[in-house]
């Protein structure tokens, strides 16, 4: 039986993951979403051609590709149909996606008790994107929650939105929240144009390993913010590691071939949490500014820092890697010296990934030197400056894994191999 390939984030997300599993999905058939919801953002640029997918896999611009969202995901219908037609308003054929019935609903009043519990944290605000993730996989817990399996069943759909209005009306008091009527009515319309994408999930993905289809299987946001083993509580409502796509996908652990890691040249974090390598100087800045790092689905600027190899060998263990794709690279052109913490301390001692948010941490910083010149038309790592070819090296050395893909800009073929 043919395996499927894994290809996640082993930062804390928008390492730039839309981009490699564009190039990647070039040899398969299925690109399958396992987890998270339109909290996620992936960008894909192709000359004048710039795409911010939520949901939507990233294999979309490879027209022989089959799109699955699997059940391990929450998605707001309204936003995926909104998703779906800007999508074929550019000529992509967005017949070839998929939904399982096991994926469950987000509503808008999700997001209104997201944004509650937000505020009520107060100063210990997680940061998250106040879209309704996090209530949508409590619901799911609690088995209040609405699966896509159920659109089919109109009076009962109806019923339960009903129900769990009344349920959460204490908490949903004075937010901004459609009207009864209103939100059964959209659900219905959302839930009559997603009929045709709806699909047995389970069935979908076994029957794509049976005729030996290629699958290649995708991962949001980042490995450091996995609801079990990122930086807790500072973290997301799913599993984000190689691990999470057994589950969101309904396969075994020996249906997985190779796991690709994507890493940041760099590190960058959005919201609160910690953050060891974090620049809060004119180095943070300049990386923030060159490298365009303000979030794809909220704009909010993102939290930037050097190179952190104690998290990625963290992340490396959990993911069980076998390569590396590095991007970003270009960003570090012009920086005379370029950090990588190689090492946390507290109170003098060596201390590993679990004590990143210790008040007393303190971190181990290796500099290597730098270079000027433009990297974004080269395309083999020989042609590279001497300077980057050492970086990739030492980053290969200090995560015990091998590059095998290097992004040096936006576009989809300033790549090097």
């Amino acid at each position: 039986m043919t395996k499927a390939d894994i290809i996640v984030g082993i930062q804390w997300g928008d390492e730039g993951k839309g981009r490699v599993v564009d190039l990647y999905a070039q040899d398969y058939d299925v690109v399958a979403r396992f987890g998270g919801g339109d909290n996620a953002g992936h960008q894909i640029k192709v000359g004048d051609v710039d795409i911010a997918l939520r949901i939507v896999p990233s294999g979309v611009l490879n027209p022989h590709v089959e799109l699955f969202v699997g059940g391990g995901t929450v998605i707001n219908p309204v936003g995926l149909l909104e998703e779906l037609d800007r999508l074929a308003a550019i000529g992509v054929d967005i017949s070839r996606v998929r939904i399982s019935d096991r994926a469950h609903v987000v509503l808008p009043y999700h997001a209104a008790r997201d944004r509650a519990n937000e505020r009520a944290r107060g100063a210990g605000a997680i940061g998250t994107t106040g879209r309704g993730i996090g209530p949508a996989y409590i619901d799911k817990a609690a088995r209040t929650g609405i699966t896509f399996g159920e659109f089919a069943r109109r009076e009962s759909l109806a019923e339960k939105i009903r129900l769990n209005l009344l349920h959460h009306a204490a908490s949903l008091e004075g937010e901004n929240v459609p009207s009864e009527e209103d939100l059964v009515g959209a659900t219905l319309d959302a839930a009559q144009r997603l009929a045709p994408h709806i699909v047995d999930g389970v069935d979908y993905i076994h029957e794509k390993f049976a005729r030996d289809k290629r699958v290649l299987i995708e991962g949001a946001q980042g490995s450091l913010l996995d609801v079990g083993y990122g930086t807790y509580p500072y973290v997301t409502s799913s599993h984000t590691i190689a691990g999470g796509a057994c589950i969101g996908l309904g396969i075994g652990p020996g249906a997985v071939g190779r796991v690709i890691g994507v890493v940041k040249a760099y590190c960058t974090r959005v919201g609160a949490g910690p953050f060891p390598s974090e620049l809060r100087d004119e180095r943070g800045e300049r990386l923030r500014e060159a490298g365009g790092e303000f979030g794809t689905v909220t704009g909010r600027p993102r939290r930037c820092g050097w190179f952190d190899a104690v998290a990625g060998r963290y992340a490396v263990r959990l993911n069980g890697l076998n390569a590396l794709a590095l991007t970003k690279l270009d960003v570090l052109c012009g920086f005379e010296r370029i950090g990588i913490v190689t090492g946390y301390r507290v109170r003098g001692q060596p201390v590993d990934f679990s004590a990143a948010g210790s008040p007393e941490l303190e971190v181990v910083v290796e500099e290597m030197e730098g270079w000027d010149e433009p990297i974004g038309g080269l395309r083999t790592k020989a042609a590279l400056p001497q300077a980057a070819q050492r970086y990739i090296a030492r980053i290969e050395e200090v995560l015990a894994t091998p590059v095998e893909l290097v992004s040096v800009g936006r576009e989809r073929n300033e790549l090097v191999r």
